[in-house]
């Protein structure tokens, strides 16, 4: 046999055992996915009488950015009474791990007292209504009852382990004060009535009397506006103008249906920018 043929074997053989491998990491990979990041049911002990159902839920937010508002408690008991029993409630919204306490009613008493529990199924549901996700835990009903009846923590136990703060890069501003520092890079404060160093801009609105009043300025309407890069949220714009303006944890975006009809307003709003990203035009 020539060398040519030899090489070309190998070649082959050693494809093969590449194809081999990667399908075996893959399979690794989808069962550690399944044992480690599947998302989690756990029921706890309800303070809702003996109508409610209270559990937290556990999965991977990177992996899944929804959020879950909907439950439902489905009971499967074809030989013996009641046969089924269907509930389902809407709760408050999480794109986090949560634990919720909720009344389910005179239904759900019926899932508790259904005979003979060992033969029926009770499924439960977790759903984000707006994105259509939905997982879903089953078992006997019977154990269903015993988890219920043995729990000993409640929604209150658990629920600072589900608390998530969210780090906003905040502009600081005294207390107390409209008056901010200068910023580290630009050096440059903002220009609000109160900062002393622009009284003298704002002295015609100040109240001053005839004296102070300057000549009246006609307001105009605006025809876009719009926020750059390079916001600091530092919130200025959206206490001048909430109506236009609505500071995120990490940007300003321009509310929808926005009213563009007074320029004065929009304009202050825009030079209170201490990092001047506030542009908007004027309508023609």
């Amino acid at each position: 046999m020539s060398t040519t043929y030899i090489a070309m074997i190998v070649a082959i053989l050693a494809g093969i055992g590449l194809l081999v491998g990667i399908g075996a990491l893959s399979l690794l990979s989808g069962a550690l996915n399944f044992l480690f990041v599947k998302p989690k049911i756990e029921i706890l002990k309800s303070t809702n009488s003996d109508a409610g159902f209270a559990f937290t839920f556990k999965w991977d937010q990177d992996a899944e950015p929804v959020k879950f508002d909907k439950i439902r408690l489905h009971l499967f008991n074809p030989f013996g009474s009641p046969t089924e029993v269907d509930i389902t409630r809407e709760f408050e919204g999480s794109d986090t791990d949560f634990a919720r306490d909720i009344d389910l009613g005179d239904q759900f008493k019926k899932i508790l007292s259904a005979s003979p529990l060992d033969k029926a199924t009770v499924e439960i549901e977790v759903t984000a209504s707006r994105e259509g996700v939905t997982h879903k835990s089953s078992m006997k009903g019977s154990t269903f009852v015993d988890k219920r009846m043995n729990a000993t923590q409640t929604v209150e136990d658990v629920a600072a382990k589900f608390v998530t703060t969210k780090s906003k890069p905040l502009f600081e501003i005294p207390e107390r004060s409209f008056i901010s520092p200068p910023l580290p890079k630009t050096a440059k404060q903002l220009k609000m009535a109160t900062n002393p160093m622009f009284a003298g801009e704002f002295a015609g609105a100040a109240g001053g009397g005839a004296a102070a009043a300057g000549p009246a300025v006609e307001n105009f309407t605006v025809a876009k506006v719009w926020i750059e890069p390079g916001c600091i949220v530092c919130d200025a714009c959206e206490a001048i103008f909430p109506e236009v303006f609505e500071v995120t944890d990490s940007t300003c975006i321009i509310r929808p249906g926005a009213p563009l009809n007074d320029g004065l307003k929009m304009q202050e709003a825009a030079e209170a920018c201490p990092v001047e990203v506030i542009k908007f035009t004027k309508a023609s």
